[in-house]
């Protein structure tokens, strides 16, 4: 993302016990789930080819997404956004990245801002990759990341799917606030992937293909329809729909 906003949960060891998901009504009913439409955002956002605009554009940016997600979810802290040349690896699971991203780390949206970002005229995939980033936020303060995390099964495709479902709330989510922001494309398909960060150990370079799934596209495409965090439980879809 969409890599970049699962960068850390894609690099990191794998969470730790039960499959298929029952009994954690924090992942299978959680409220977020009753929630309503995301409120539109007007966020007039100009990127500009220069660092100072683009780290212009990516404050403003967090800031309407906190926006966005403030109404929906309980107890919301808005979150910042860290933006640096070079960011330290503590939350790409210490995998050094040689171009731009976004990722979650904590209660911070981190940005590596390269020359790539920089001199983007089209900013939506990074606008994407951004927004991506923060369905990890919403997942982290609706007690879905932490749930997520105390999951786990000792069979490695088991472990996989419980990823999967993990990862594709996150493009659901997206979808969802794209929609509240106003913006719109032709065909988000080719958009999903297009700021996927390279690793510099070209052994992990297989967790960022550049090719979205058709099942991220679907899931991204609910939220967005749906506009609201109501059409993203992946924990209750069957496991063709998170193939």
């Amino acid at each position: 993302m969409f890599a970049a906003a699962t960068l850390g949960v894609a690099l990191l060891a794998a969470p730790a016990a039960a499959y298929p998901v029952k009994g954690v009504p924090e992942l299978t009913h959680n409220p977020l789930y009753k929630k309503g439409k995301l409120p539109k955002i007007s966020c007039k956002l100009s990127k500009g080819t220069t660092e100072a605009s683009t780290e212009k554009y990516l404050r403003k940016l967090v800031g309407c997404l906190n926006d966005a997600w403030k109404p929906i979810v309980d107890d919301y802290q808005p979150v910042s956004v860290d933006i640096k040349r070079k960011q330290d690896d503590r939350c790409t699971g210490g995998t050094e990245m040689v171009n731009s991203y976004a990722v979650v780390c904590g209660t911070f949206i981190r940005v590596q801002l390269g020359a790539d970002w920089i001199k983007a005229k089209d900013d939506l995939p990074v606008f994407l990759q951004v927004t991506a980033a923060f369905g990890g936020v919403v997942q982290g303060q609706t007690g879905i990341g932490e749930a997520w995390w105390a999951l786990g099964t000792d069979i490695e495709e088991e472990e996989k799917e419980l990823n999967r479902r993990f990862d594709l709330q996150q493009y659901c989510l997206s979808g969802a606030a794209v929609k509240s922001l106003g913006r719109t494309a032709r065909n988000w398909k080719p958009l999903l992937h297009a700021e996927d960060p390279e690793p510099k150990d070209k052994g992990f370079s297989k967790f960022f293909t550049h090719k979205p799934t058709a099942n991220e596209v679907s899931w991204f495409t609910r939220g967005y329809k749906a506009g609201g965090p109501g059409a993203c439980n992946t924990w209750t879809a069957s496991s063709a729909k998170v193939a």
